[in-house]
């Protein structure tokens, strides 16, 4: 019993008794109309210290490791759309058409950043490049995954120009925000990481409410049976379980080392609820909290998966080497009056 709750994360609890608040007590009239506003200001506040925070150096160093960065994006945005395309075919005797176009999306959001580093770093993995990754991941998916969902959701989805728009002045300008008082603020941010974590898990309970208060008063969940949930449930599981088998044999194929192997997995194989709440909100409107069920399901789903992924692969890593001990003061290194000597030279006066 307590190995099983080892495996759960306290927050996917918080997810789920956010859920039931909404069913219980959704937010209606005015109350629903500062919750939106709620749920738009704190997502915008989340982005504004992601821009604070990421360094404009890191991220074009990080740029240097581009196998790995193009393998993890074409995951992300090649791999999972074209499986989500493939799910149509599921469509309608296994996967409610009502619930496709939220299958769908899924498959078209940016990968996540705090759990993907978390995983990467549990399992002993570069958590430098899951850092990278994720951040890459997250910028592009604020321009792909709306661009992908006009191609692929198109007006099913209540995609728009001004869909577009909506979507860069509620994620990149923001960021864009923080990058530029990221000389001012950046080392506060930096220092003070336990609040910026406050902010990410925050908004996605606040717009979690939002959508399925929003939900409750539109009467949707009456128009889904549970078999067609546990139904959507088999098809989560068997997407997660596609995407780590061909991210990790992938990777073992282009012949990365074990570090990076891990951060490929891990962030090649996840889906942000952050970044996807917030877009869904904007593309479907009304419609949203039937759309993000897929999004939220899949969230849990790879939380308690690949939580015991990182711990197992963390067990089994290969020891690290033992540090070397340190040179006296004053003294050379072997290595440097070895090529001094090879050069001809003595040691200087």
């Amino acid at each position: 019993m307590r190995k099983l709750a080892g495996l759960i994360d306290p927050y996917i609890v918080l997810l789920l008794a956010t859920v039931g608040l909404a069913a219980l007590l959704p937010a209606g009239g005015s109350a629903a109309a500062g919750v939106d506003g709620a749920a738009t200001g704190v997502i915008g506040l989340l982005f504004f210290l992601y821009g604070a925070r990421l360094s404009t150096r890191e991220a074009i160093e990080g740029l240097s490791h581009w196998r790995l960065h193009l393998t993890i994006l074409a995951a992300t945005f090649v791999v999972f759309p074209l499986l989500g395309l493939a799910a149509r075919g599921l469509v309608p005797w296994l996967v409610a058409d009502k619930l496709y176009d939220g299958l769908l999306f899924l498959c078209l959001v940016p990968s996540t950043v705090q759990a993907s580093i978390a995983f990467t770093s549990i399992a002993r993995g570069n958590v430098a490049a899951a850092i990278a990754a994720g951040s890459f991941s997250s910028l592009l998916g604020a321009l792909l995954t709306p661009l992908l969902a006009a191609a692929f959701i198109g007006s099913s989805g209540g995609f728009s120009a001004g869909t577009l728009i909506a979507i860069a002045l509620q994620l990149l300008a923001p960021f864009l925000l923080g990058q530029l008082l990221r000389r001012w603020i950046g080392g506060f941010v930096r220092r003070h990481r336990a609040v910026l974590s406050l902010v990410d898990r925050g908004s996605i309970l606040v717009v979690v409410y939002a959508a399925f208060s929003e939900g409750m008063n539109q009467h949707i969940w009456s128009e889904v049976s549970w078999r067609r949930l546990v139904a959507l449930a088999g098809v989560l599981a068997a997407l997660l379980a596609t995407m780590l088998l061909l991210t990790g044999r992938g990777s073992r194929t282009l012949r990365f080392p074990r570090g990076d192997r891990i951060a490929i997995t891990f962030a090649g194989s996840k889906k942000s609820l952050a970044t996807g709440l917030p877009m869904a909100s904007v593309i479907f409107g009304d419609d949203a909290a039937l759309a993000v069920l897929p999004l939220m399901m899949y969230h849990q789903l790879q939380l308690i998966v690949c939580a015991y992924l990182a711990r197992r692969w963390g067990r089994h890593a290969p020891p690290e080497p033992e540090p070397g001990p340190e040179p006296e003061a004053g003294s050379e290194p072997e290595a440097s009056r070895q090529a001094r000597a090879r050069a001809g030279s003595g040691p200087e006066k």
